[in-house]
């Protein structure tokens, strides 16, 4: 009985030792930053509340939906993580309406961060080409690198 209870002492204070500390969560924005779209109207170029919008993304494997938000002024769009130049991005109004086709090209460099977030990806010298016209008119940039989510990476112009 004397070792058992010391037995139990010992795995106590080990369990209590072991306990991780803020290594097993990435939630102090450590992460890989995903680019932020914001939306202006084409005729006086002020920022605009979309009613609805669909987003899809190709991440190399085809689309990806990201679903619908609706009475938005921006969105936030995870890019590719792989070793991919660009990232192709699809936006319509409506559910079963026309899709716009953007291609995001950029360079990246990437940083190990700690043991449970892994390795940050950010995002240098992007930008953006039109590549299907309706319903978004034109594209227009905005920062040109994603260090965090605070700044406007890409304008959409309806």
């Amino acid at each position: 009985m004397k070792y058992f209870k010391f037995l139990v002492m010992i795995c106590f204070i080990g369990m209590l030792f072991s306990c991780g500390g803020e290594d097993d969560i990435c939630e102090s924005g450590e992460g890989t930053p995903r680019m932020k779209v914001s939306f202006k109207n084409l005729a006086n170029d002020k920022v605009r509340t979309l009613d609805s919008l669909y987003v899809a993304v190709d991440y190399g494997s085809g689309k990806v939906q990201l679903g619908k938000l609706t009475k938005i002024d921006s969105r936030l769009i995870p890019l590719r993580v792989d070793d991919s130049p660009y990232t192709d991005v699809y936006f319509r109004l409506a559910d079963k309406g026309t899709e716009s086709h953007v291609r995001v090209t950029y360079t990246t460099k990437t940083k190990y961060v700690s043991p449970g977030c892994g390795i940050k990806k950010s995002y240098e010298n992007l930008s953006s080409e039109l590549i299907q016209s309706n319903p978004v008119l034109k594209v227009e940039a905005g920062q040109n690198q994603i260090e965090n989510e605070d700044k406007t990476n890409l304008f959409l112009l309806f």
